[in-house]
């Protein structure tokens, strides 16, 4: 009897890919049942269209990344669809307290709508960009795009929560600085390849290090002006933290020099002391930060208007280690908030301390990967464009976890994949798609190296010179 044909490394990679999957869609239909048998003593109504949907994601995303990145590394698909399939759960179940509490429209079904929407943008990007390289030709657009995103808001966006970071159109709200945080890591990847050297060789030392020199200094003082012009202009402190950060951090790694991490550290503290002791809103959010429990005081601080950074604290500490069990939970006391950035608290009032480090886990073996592709990838420009994607996704999972933790103020993000929000899923979606395209393209060049250069040269063909065009004495010409 004859064995099996051995798998090929694309092979093998995507068959780990499709085990995931298969435990991926296992754990959300598991979570969702057990949120319908907790909160109604029975099976969630709409179980066979949940499952049938989670399936049909996740098979279409792993034939789709089979067909346009076969190479691509087997965990970032799954490490997605979990996070997003725990967000359609918990959202589900949210929807349930908050239209028994406070009335409403339920909100899973569009969810779920733009879950789809950014799979197809995913397999979209994929089918359409076949080397991430082509990205470094279109830097200069793409940053204009950027900045044109960024600062639209100001001029025709919504005020809602406090903050000026939506712009509706044809009655879709649009968040811009989500596709923003994508912009910047393209245009800081092809700028930084080109400019590297003058950066990181030049500058004068000062107590142990080398400082960069004035004129070089040009770029980050730009980014750090247009971060404070968005955190002043749109009160958006997440979006000017991510902004600044993806900056600073892609600046280290293409230089090396600790000088610019010292900047951009000093820099971003000073802009904060100044932004927020001046304008209300973040000074109202630094307040609610400094005294979470003041909102029950009989005199509140000045700008205390929210109770949802204690009801925070709360919920937290009701979920204790293990929690109170999916769906036996009252995370809907947050309000408005605990379908969005304050998500987090309802994985940590039901499913307790080891849900939320499970969750944070999660999130940090999906930035390891990415990372870890950056070590792969053979091309300068990858290596930057997929540490500054890792460095966004990082970014925003710490201001929005610290922010609901209590260890930074208040941002207002949403947390990738898990929280509601159209803009967010889509944006992050494609993220997912160009993390694939570069770990598709460093894998393909690893194993052309593996191979070895008699399977990937061509040999070249020497023919030997015509008699008539040899020189006097038989020397060929």
């Amino acid at each position: 009897m004859r064995g099996l044909r051995p798998l090929t490394a694309a092979g093998a990679r995507r068959r780990t890919e499709a085990l995931l999957l298969l435990f991926v869609i296992a754990i959300a239909v598991f979570g969702h049942v057990s949120a319908g048998l907790a909160m109604n003593g029975e099976l969630p109504p709409n179980l066979a269209g949940f499952t049938l949907s989670m399936t049909l994601l996740s098979l279409v995303g792993h034939l789709g990344v089979r067909r346009f990145a076969a190479y691509a590394d087997p965990l970032i698909l799954p490490l997605a669809m979990l996070l997003t399939g725990l967000g359609l759960v918990l959202i589900h179940r949210l929807d349930q307290s908050y239209i028994e509490r406070y009335g409403g429209a339920p909100n899973a079904p569009d969810q779920l709508l733009w879950t789809v929407v950014g799979f197809a943008a995913c397999l979209l990007v994929l089918a359409l960009l076949r080397d991430h390289r082509l990205l470094q030709r279109f830097i200069y657009i793409t940053m204009a795009v950027a900045l044109v995103l960024l600062i639209a808001p100001v001029f025709f966006g919504a005020d809602t929560y406090g903050a000026k970071r939506w712009i509706i159109l044809f009655g879709f709200s649009l968040q811009p600085g989500e596709f923003v945080k994508i912009m910047i890591a393209v245009f800081f990847a092809g700028y930084l390849v080109v400019h590297r050297d003058s950066l990181s060789l030049t500058g004068r030392r000062f107590l142990g290090m080398r400082l960069p020199p004035m004129r070089q200094l040009g770029p980050i003082v730009t980014v750090w002006i247009v971060s404070m012009l968005v955190l002043v202009f749109e009160r958006d402190l997440g979006t000017s933290l991510i902004f600044f950060g993806v900056f600073v951090v892609m600046l280290y790694v293409a230089t090396e020099r600790t000088s610019w991490i010292v900047c951009g550290v000093f820099m971003a503290a000073v802009g904060a002391f100044a932004v927020g002791s001046t304008e209300p809103h973040v000074k109202a959010r630094v307040a609610a930060w400094l005294n979470p429990l003041s909102y029950y005081w009989k005199d509140r601080p000045p700008g205390v208007t929210s109770d949802q950074s204690a009801q925070a604290l709360f919920s937290f500490g009701t979920g204790g280690m293990s929690g109170t069990g999916l769906g036996m939970g009252h995370p809907e006391l947050i309000k408005f908030a605990g379908r969005s950035d304050f998500i987090l608290t309802t994985v940590g009032e039901e499913l307790g301390l080891a849900g939320v480090m499970a969750v944070l886990l999660l999130y940090a073996l999906l930035v390891q990967r990415g990372l870890r592709m950056a070590l792969g990838a053979r091309d300068p420009f990858g290596k930057l464009l997929a540490v500054g994607l890792s460095a966004a996704l990082a970014l925003q999972v710490f201001v929005v976890a610290g922010g609901v933790t209590g260890l930074i103020p208040l941002t207002g993000k949403a947390l990738p994949f898990l929280a509601k929000g159209g803009s967010s899923l889509l944006a992050n979606w494609i993220m997912i798609a160009l993390l694939l395209r570069i770990s598709d393209s460093a894998e393909r060049g690893r194993q052309a190296d593996a191979r070895g250069p008699a399977e990937t040269t061509i040999t070249p063909i020497v023919v030997p010179p015509h008699p008539e065009n040899a020189l006097p004495g038989g020397d060929p010409r």
